[in-house]
This record gives structure tokens, C-alpha cells and sequence, in this order.
């Protein structure tokens, strides 16, 4: 262990011990939300704030549904150094006169809600209402995957890219490039910028496919680092060993990816976090295929790998940090299918994230899994099909303003006639074709006391804090 490493385990060790005592006085919950692309994050937050904010709709959170929600109400962005997520622009968006989803995730913000809260029972008669702080932090789901980077060294992890990228037609661009430069002992910048920009041509090219293992997440939201060396890497086969050698100068660039920018995000945001929230758009990989499918049950286990789940207790807290205590994996859109397919639904995320679950269980983290949609864009209807009775949805197709009744086709009984055929590296689906439609946010009047309308997200902020409350 190098002194710099030492050094930062002393730092999150101070702060943790810092965060528990003022947590003595007015507990806070630090709630991390991510998710990979289109998955939803900015729509979660704003419209779990807005329901928390006005409890009508949250009759699954007891807190709420019992009274023991006094008030809730916003403070100020605790940390200084870190973008508030602009929820009052994202809520306009949703609930004004013409509605719009907003601006997706690009970087790390963060907002802090505060709920003051009568406990129950007669200690809570004798102390009176409390204040619990919650601070939601939304970042990117690729930034969340390049953590598993710091344990694989440049070779495991060009072995790993190129032998996953051979199987998959947007890469082929890529890896010839890749090809011709393997072994090249002799290059200049404008080789290694070419390079990067292939790769990130073919990241780009998996997203719109529905993949869902997209590292470096950087290369996707560069941000402030766009054009630098540390984001000008890629995945070279064997070869190429000269000081000189291209293959060398990528190994130095993805270490200096590691050290300067994914150390700093584990350690300043992700190190902090006491409950997670992981969306997954599993409609949307059910429909892109089977090979999507299975990349997001892979991608679902490494995602908890990155995790250091455990029971927060007070002397574990003061020795290694802040453990995550719940997960919680929601698939969203399920406002995309009927009612009667939702449990369905839930049985194909369950068994998705099963073995993920399962690693996290023996930690001592509680998990869950729940089919949600943060705001509600569909209404349900059954109309005459081929003879007899189709369930669908019905709403405003995005980008044309055109109402629509939909049906995605009926989901299985049995998850595994879709996790099957996903694992055996199936073209396509066998026995079922399932459709997509992007639907857009409709016209809503909010009642008094209303947030906007959803359909289980009480239920994940049960989860996620009830016990808190």
C-alpha cells in the first residue's frame, strides 16, 4: 500500500467519524441514484422529491400515509463544491403546459431535502418532531462502472473489451483499427487521439444498440476532461513492448484514467453513500434482444461489485466508513405495460439482478427489486384485437404529438424463456417479439397536496427510508 492510498483511507475514516456525529443531532441519509442511459434518473429524483414534498399520491410510504411527515421542505446544496440538481426547472418541465422530459444525467449533482418527522411511540411524545436529512445524489451509470476498473490492470481489461467487442457488429470499425496498431512501436498524438476517437465511436454505437457495459464511462460524458490524455486511451491487443511503443502509452493513459478520475469520484461522492437506487431500463434491453439482455445481467453484478454492502454499525462505521445498507434495483417505464404484466415484470428484474442480490444478501445489505414508473405517461385501456381482448396503453408518441394505444407484447411468466436463450447467446427472440415506444410526459393538474402522478414509487421510498422515518 503506496502513502497516497494511506492517506485517503485516513480522510474517509475523519469524515465518517464527522458524519456520524452531526448525524447524532439531525440524521442524514445520503440516497445515491443512478442508472445506465434513458434509465430515468433525472425523472426519479424529481418526481420522488415532488411527492415527498406534497405526500397525496405516497400512501405506501407510512411515514406519510400515518401523519409522521410533518413538513418537508428544501435547504441549501450542502457541499460546495458539487451542482445542485436544478429540480424546480426539471419539475416545470414535466408539469408544465407543455410537458417534456428533461435534460438527461451528464454529471454529478446533488440536492438535499429536508422532512421533519414526529417518531412514534412514547419516546417520541416525550422528545417531540426531528429533522432527517436526505441527500440525493444522481450521477452517471457509467461513472458508477468505471469503478470496477481499479482492480483490473490495462492488459485484464483490453483482454476482457476486445474479447466481449469480437461478438459485436458495431465494433468492427474499432478492432480494425485496433489491429493495424497493435504493435506499432512508433507513434504521434494524432494516432492515439484516432484511436480513442474509434473507440468511442463504437461506445456510442453499443449504447444505441442497448448494451450496457459502456466503460470508460468517461468517453460518453467527458465533460471538462474532453480531448485530454487521460480520456485518449483504448484497448490494444498484445504486442508493442518498446518504450516508444503505442501499446505502452495507452497502458500509461488508462492507469492516469484510474488514479485522476475515477479514484476522485469514488472518494468524494460514491464512498459516501448510505442507500442506492440502480434503474435499469429492462424493457428497453428485452427489446434491443437476448445478447443485450444477458450484457445487463452481467452488467448488474459488476455494478454491485462496486458496492461495499454490510449493516452500517457504529464501530464498523468508525474503523472502515460508510457501508451501503439498501439497494434497490427498479425497473422503469412500467407505466410502458399494462397492469396485468407488471409482476411479470418484476420476476424478469429479480431474476436479472438474482445474482447480484445474492452477493450483496450474504454482505449484510438488504436488497430489492421492484418494477416503478417515477411519473406516470400512459393510461390503461383494452380494445378489440383479431376476435377477442388486448390490454394496452395509451399516450403521446414522443416527437410526433399523436396518441397511441400500445402493446409491447406479453412478457413471460417464466423469466427464464428470456434469460435462457440470453446466456446461450441467442440472435433473437425464439418465441416472442417485444416492440418499444418512447411515449412523451402528458398534461397533468396537480391537486393540492398532489406531487405528480406514479405508479409505485412510494413503495421505493418505503424501502429506501422507511426505516429512517
Amino acid at each position: 500500500m503506496i502513502i497516497g492510498d494511506i492517506a485517503e483511507g485516513l480522510t474517509r475514516q475523519v469524515e465518517g467519524v464527522q458524519s456520524r456525529v452531526s448525524g447524532l443531532f439531525d440524521p442524514v441519509v445520503r440516497i445515491g441514484v443512478t442508472g445506465l442511459a434513458r434509465a430515468g434518473k433525472t425523472v426519479f429524483i424529481t418526481s420522488l422529491v415532488a411527492n415527498l414534498l406534497e405526500r397525496g399520491r405516497m400512501p405506501q410510504l407510512v411515514a406519510a400515509r400515518d401523519g409522521a411527515i410533518r413538513t418537508a421542505y428544501l435547504q441549501p446544496q450542502p457541499d460546495d463544491t458539487v451542482p445542485r440538481f436544478d429540480f424546480e426547472s426539471h419539475l416545470a418541465a414535466l408539469t408544465g403546459p407543455e410537458p417534456h422530459w428533461p435534460a438527461s444525467t451528464r454529471a454529478v449533482s446533488e440536492l438535499r431535502l429536508s422532512l421533519r418527522v414526529q417518531p412514534g411511540g412514547l419516546l417520541g411524545s416525550i422528545q417531540g418532531p426531528r429533522t432527517v436529512h436526505l441527500d440525493i445524489v444522481d450521477y452517471p451509470g457509467e461513472w458508477l462502472l468505471d469503478l470496477g476498473l481499479l482492480d483490473r490492470s490495462y492488459d485484464r481489461w483490453s483482454d476482457e473489451t476486445l474479447t466481449r467487442l469480437a461478438e459485436r457488429p458495431e465494433a468492427e470499425g474499432f478492432l480494425r483499427a485496433a489491429q493495424a496498431a497493435a504493435g506499432q512501436e512508433a507513434w504521434e498524438e494524432p494516432d492515439a487521439r484516432a484511436l480513442a476517437a474509434a473507440f468511442t465511436d463504437y461506445l456510442h454505437a453499443a449504447r444505441r444498440a442497448g448494451y450496457s457495459d459502456l466503460t470508460p464511462g468517461r468517453f460518453l460524458l467527458p465533460g471538462e476532461l474532453d480531448g485530454s490524455p487521460a480520456l485518449t486511451f483504448a484497448p490494444l491487443p498484445a504486442g508493442g513492448t518498446g518504450r516508444r511503443a503505442l501499446r505502452r502509452e495507452m497502458e500509461r493513459r488508462y492507469d492516469a484514467y484510474r488514479r485522476q478520475v475515477v479514484k476522485p469520484f469514488f472518494r468524494d461522492h460514491f464512498a459516501k453513500i448510505d442507500r442506492q437506487v440502480v434503474l435499469v431500463d429492462a424493457l428497453g434491453a428485452i427489446h434491443a434482444g437476448p445478447r443485450a439482455v444477458e450484457d445487463l445481467r452481467r452488467t448488474m453484478a459488476d455494478i454491485l461489485g462496486a458496492f461495499r454492502p454490510g449493516r452500517n454499525a457504529w464501530l464498523t462505521g468508525l474503523l472502515t466508513g460508510r457501508r451501503v445498507e439498501r439497494i434497490l434495483f427498479a425497473a422503469t417505464k412500467a407505466d410502458h405495460l399494462h397492469h396485468s404484466q407488471h409482476p411479470r415484470l418484476t420476476a424478469i428484474i429479480e431474476a436479472l439482478v438474482a445474482e447480484a442480490r445474492r452477493r450483496a444478501d450474504f454482505s449484510g445489505a438488504r436488497t430489492g427489486a421492484m418494477a416503478i414508473a417515477s411519473l406516470r405517461a400512459t393510461t390503461e385501456d383494452r380494445i378489440e384485437h383479431e376476435g377477442g381482448h388486448l390490454d394496452v396503453v395509451r399516450g403521446i408518441v414522443e416527437g410526433t404529438g399523436r396518441r397511441a394505444a400500445f402493446h409491447p407484447g406479453d412478457l413471460p411468466e417464466d423469466p427464464a424463456r428470456l434469460l435462457v436463450p440470453a446466456r446461450q447467446g441467442a440472435e433473437r427472440w425464439l418465441d416472442g417479439d417485444y416492440g418499444a415506444m418512447r411515449f412523451a410526459p402528458q398534461p397533468v393538474v396537480l391537486k393540492p397536496g398532489e406531487g405528480p402522478p406514479h405508479i409505485r414509487l412510494d413503495r421505493a421510498a418505503e424501502f429506501l427510508i422507511g426505516d429512517r422515518l
